[in-house]
């Protein structure tokens, strides 16, 4: 028998292959918290006082699906 994974409140994180500027992530992926599905990006970055660190961010699945859509309300 199978059971069915529950992904909720987890995500993975891989290594940006795809990176050719410095304002790419250096890891992307995805994340769900809550039952909502996002786009997570992380970059390594330092600083003096903390030291090495991740910064990240997330991006709704949905915004970037309508964004790609384009913007042509009315295709008729």
């Amino acid at each position: 028998m199978s059971k069915e994974y529950d992904n909720t409140n987890s995500g993975a994180l891989f290594r940006n292959d795809r990176k050719e500027k410095e304002t790419q992530p250096d890891l992307r992926g995805k994340i769900n918290v809550d039952g909502k599905d996002f786009y997570i990006s992380a970059w390594s970055k330092q600083s003096d006082k903390a030291g090495k660190y991740m910064s990240l961010a997330l991006t709704p699945v949905e915004e970037k699906a309508t964004a790609s859509a384009g913007s042509d309300e009315n295709p008729f």
